[in-house]
């Protein structure tokens, strides 16, 4: 895509790697450069204000409002100084300058007194939000900042130097080094603040001072081409981020730096990689079928019960706003819509669906999807009965553990159905950073009395996928995953899933010493008879039918760690180390009737009436399924899901 309107301006300024579609970025040289200098966004906007849109109109009565003094959580300056561009009202750039004009005062006060500034703080994660916002203030309110921009440019110059040389950080005159979290891994949220803070700042400065030509550079050809887009083609096919759904919801901040890029220079970042269109995908699948909330995989901190919020909505509507004609569109619009926010929630992120109403993108069937999705980067496999919002949905991770938000819950199992009935136990947690074993539905290892840790910087994998008419099998390699030296000798989980409500899990577990215990974890206090645990909860029974395993009982992960839990509950089937066999088959609202074990490794149920039998190699990944009249062979492979 190019643009008349964009042109280039000095030969210093020549990113390279950017050059597959003759899209190369082109830089205005008059303010505004970013994002406004795009014809197309300016005139989109501009009718959707004086057309008086929802969410146009009620983003500009808030940030009036907030204008006129009320004080209101989280809005920025730039969502001033973005009216004031569209309306040509000088009271909104004269509000934007007066917060940046203060925070920078602040900031050099604390300079000046030999401290580092606020922008400092955690290693920088918020330099994304704070020289982001000085910079398209700058950059939107040019001609009013007046004596204020030689100041602006140098603090947030200074920052933006201090990321990427954390050796050589100063402030003033003091050194103020740091450990350099992140600088080089773009998995990782803080990246993505770092990126924001730099893209920005050589889009509005790039010759003005002597190092923002140097920051475009930086941003596009030795970060986002020689280092994000290899990583993410390497390591998140498949969409999503191996933080988890908690922290990775930041992605939604690098989906807006592609569409400012792209607004800005006319090339288009977003299509540098397929992570950006899958993760349309797994997101979706992500979403459980009430649309309330997100799988709680990985850290849980700001809301551990991971319910659809604001970031998740602007999420989805990114992507949307990227990919408008893709296939993927009109079912990602359906979510939107019929989820628990069809609209933002907080006041600070008005200007999101302001800016992303996507009007023109029709919302389509979700049922259009195939029910199962696997995301081999993030290790995730999601398969559902339906799309309606009574569907049984079902999740099971093994994948490569890498991220320090990510979990020890390599081999677990949730299940939903109208809400949670098998679950992360992080739900329950007061922090939302529950990341042991303890807390998920998995075999745990014990060694003595302590749980064997899952290593980070290991490859578990999913080693067999196979979708037909009525199933869903899956089989996991997790031995990896606890490293060299530990007790595990063979930890292998492999799922059947039997629609609409059935699920048959074996697993193949050996070890050296110590014991085994198969758990799987509830909001609801178990009940146990015999062999067979029930869960009562969102209007359903869930029960357990163990074929083969050891003695049966009932954990409080209150009382198993009071520090953190307020709640929830365990399963426990615990054996004696060894080469040993866990075989299970879960089943909701008595979906399947004469459950009965045919052999050691087998399982005979009947689901509607007609006869159900899976068969499991007792020693290597592998079943044999006996459905529809078929007997079916089940071995290592990954089957292509349709979309």
């Amino acid at each position: 895509m190019k643009h008349a309107w964009c042109v280039v301006v000095a030969a210093t300024v020549a990113l390279g790697g950017c050059g597959g579609g003759g899209d190369e970025p082109k830089f205005a040289t008059d303010h505004p450069r970013i994002f406004l200098n795009s014809p197309d966004v300016r005139d989109r906007l501009t009718t959707e204000l004086m057309s008086g849109r929802p969410a146009a109109t009620k983003f500009k009565s808030t940030i009036d409002r907030w204008v006129g003094g009320d004080d209101i959580y989280g809005i920025e300056g730039w969502h001033a100084a973005l009216l004031g561009q569209l309306t040509g009202d000088p009271k909104y750039c004269a509000a934007a300058i007066k917060l940046i004009n203060s925070e920078v005062a602040a900031e050099e006060k604390l300079i000046v007194g030999g401290q580092a500034p606020d922008v400092a703080d955690d290693d920088y994660l918020q330099i994304g939000d704070v020289v982001g916002d000085l910079v398209l203030v700058y950059d939107w309110c040019n001609k009013e900042v007046g004596d204020s921009r030689a100041t602006w440019l140098a603090y947030a110059n200074q920052a933006v130097f201090n990321v990427w040389n954390y050796k050589q950080a100063k402030w003033g005159t003091k050194t103020v080094t740091w450990e350099g979290w992140a600088i080089d891994d773009p998995s990782d949220n803080y990246y993505y603040s770092f990126l924001r803070a730099t893209m920005l700042l050589g889009l509005a400065a790039h010759d003005e001072i002597p190092d923002a030509a140097g920051w475009l550079t930086q941003f596009h050809d030795t970060k986002f081409m020689g280092e994000l887009v290899p990583t993410f083609d390497k390591d998140l096919v498949g969409g999503g981020s191996r933080e988890g759904t908690g922290y990775g919801v930041s992605m939604r901040e690098l989906f807006h730096l592609y569409d400012l890029w792209t607004s800005s220079t006319g090339e288009v970042l977003a299509d540098k990689t397929p992570q950006t269109r899958a993760s349309y995908l797994s997101f979706i699948h992500q979403t459980v079928p009430t649309l309330d909330r997100i799988a709680p995989t990985g850290d849980q901190s700001r809301d551990a019960t991971a319910m659809f919020f604001d970031y998740h909505r602007n999420y989805l509507q990114e992507l949307v706003y990227l990919y408008p004609n893709d296939s993927l569109a009109g079912p990602a619009q359906a979510l939107l819509a019929q989820s628990t926010l069809p609209e933002m929630a907080n006041q600070f992120m008005y200007v999101y669906d302001f800016m992303y109403d996507n009007q023109n993108v029709a919302a389509t069937a979700l049922d259009g999807l195939d029910t199962a999705y696997y995301a081999p980067g993030i290790g995730e496999l999601y398969a559902r009965s339906g799309w309606d919002k009574h569907a049984t949905w079902i999740n099971m991770i093994a994948g490569s553990f890498t991220e320090s938000h990510a979990h020890q819950d390599q081999g677990s199992l949730m299940i939903y159905k109208d809400g949670w009935l098998a679950y992360d136990g992080v739900v329950d947690s007061s922090s939302g950073l529950t990341q042991d074993t303890i807390s998920h539905g998995l075999v745990r290892l014990l060694d003595g009395t302590k749980p064997v840790e899952q290593q980070r910087d290991t490859d578990p994998a999913l080693v067999a996928l196979h979708k037909g008419d009525g199933y869903v099998y899956a089989a996991a390699e997790i031995t990896p995953v606890y490293g060299k030296g530990s007790i595990a000798q063979k930890v292998q989980r492999e799922l059947l899933y039997l629609e609409p409500d059935t699920i048959v899990v074996y697993d193949r577990v050996q070890t050296k010493s110590g014991s085994q215990v198969w758990q799987l974890v509830s909001p609801a206090n178990p009940t146990i008879k015999g062999s067979i645990g029930s869960v009562t909860a969102a209007g359903h029974t869930m029960t357990v039918q163990q074929l083969s395993a050891g003695t049966m009982a009932t954990t409080s992960l209150k009382s198993a760690d009071s520090d953190d839990f307020n709640g929830g509950y365990r399963i426990d089937e615990t054996l004696q180390a060894g080469d040993n066999r866990f075989l299970n088959v879960i089943t909701i609202d008595g979906a399947a009737t004469g459950v009965t074990a045919s052999g050691a490794d087998g399982a005979m149920v009947t689901i509607a009436g007609q006869p159900v039998g899976v068969q499991f190699n007792h020693t290597d990944i592998g079943a044999t399924l006996m459905i529809n009249d078929q007997t079916i062979t089940l071995g290592p492979g990954i089957d292509q899901l349709p979309e």
